[in-house]
């Protein structure tokens, strides 16, 4: 029995792109096909994210044109991770495994027959990792080096180079729906399943079209994200910094007590009184607001809110 595949390709203004990606896909799945790798039941869908331009319509068109591509449709705008678990989570009775991947063409399409033979030979997750980075400007290779490396420091499961290209078995995707949490960061998440996995390594291309979903400030908030849900180490350094600091501080009264009684009192500058006071009310104010991303976290976690809410699927299976 041949394997039946789905694709899960969240879109967010994706309307410029969507006709090569189908056209792409359409061809990959048919060659897949012909060799008898995966099933002619086998589905691309994709999600819209409450897209502001004309995605959701093309999605709609190419459904109607063939049956091979199907569409979520989110009730509004839910953000990247939220849009992709809707898609796994939808369809995981539907298909043997499900591999996700952007809209913008960026990940590599061939790397697909390497991940189905991971999957063929028992791994449960297929890890699609870039093999350089060599399209990335020279601040994003650097800062994005000093994350991952970071998020290794935190004690985070992350792999590096990875982002949610990925493979995942009807399995893994039913341990992933056992994680209830509200901030979502997949990339830490799915390594917590602990099923078998394996690595494909591809170069990654260009953007096609359109404009990167992932500026400065949102890649800046992301790395937040990622950091504060899976590593509770800052908390900790919040601690031992708190500890250090008074321990110098212990030390350094002793010192003034023993100077005082050995040459008499000393006159302190105003310099760096002022500069031990805006120091401390730094770290302290630092300290509150790495306090303050926890509990609002905390904040939407007890809440329950719904991830999301799909709206329509479009899908002749169901």
């Amino acid at each position: 029995m041949t394997t039946i595949l789905y694709m899960v390709v969240p879109c967010y203004n994706e309307e410029q792109v969507l006709d090569e990606t189908s056209h792409r896909l359409k061809s990959k799945y048919e060659a897949l096909i012909a060799e008898q790798k995966i099933s002619t039941k086998s589905r691309i869908v994709y999600v819209n994210d409450g897209s502001k331009d004309k995605t959701w319509e093309k999605i709609q068109e190419k459904h109607q044109e063939n049956q091979m591509f199907s569409g979520i449709n989110l009730s509004r705008n839910r953000g990247h991770q939220n849009a992709l678990l809707a898609g796994l989570m939808t369809v995981r009775a539907l298909a043997d495994c499900v591999i996700s991947m952007d809209a913008d063409l960026q990940d590599d399409i061939d790397a697909i027959d390497k991940m189905l033979e991971a999957f063929e030979t028992g791994s449960d997750v297929v890890y699609g990792v870039r093999d350089n980075r060599e399209t990335d400007t020279v601040f994003k290779r650097r800062t994005a080096g000093a994350f991952y490396k970071l998020m290794e420091g935190l004690g985070s499961q992350s792999i590096p180079n990875h982002a949610d290209f990925r493979l995942m078995s009807q399995r893994a995707l039913d341990g992933l729906a056992q994680f209830p949490e509200q901030n979502l960061f997949l990339r830490g998440m799915v390594p917590l399943i602990g099923y078998p996995s394996s690595i494909v390594y591809y170069k990654r291309g260009e953007r096609f079209a359109g404009e990167s979903k992932y500026p400065l400030k949102k890649m800046v908030s992301f790395a937040v994200d990622g950091i504060t849900s899976t590593s509770a180490a800052p908390m900790r350094l919040i601690f031992w910094t708190g500890l250090v600091c008074f321990l110098g501080a212990l030390i350094w009264a002793i010192y003034i007590i023993i100077n005082h009684f050995m040459y008499g009192p000393d006159v302190a500058g105003w310099a760096s009184l002022m500069v031990v006071i805006i120091g401390f009310g730094g770290a302290i104010l630092l300290a509150l607001g790495v306090i303050g991303e926890y509990i609002g976290k905390i904040f939407l976690e007890v809440k329950q809110r719904p991830r999301y809410l799909v709206e329509e699927f479009l899908n002749d299976e169901v």
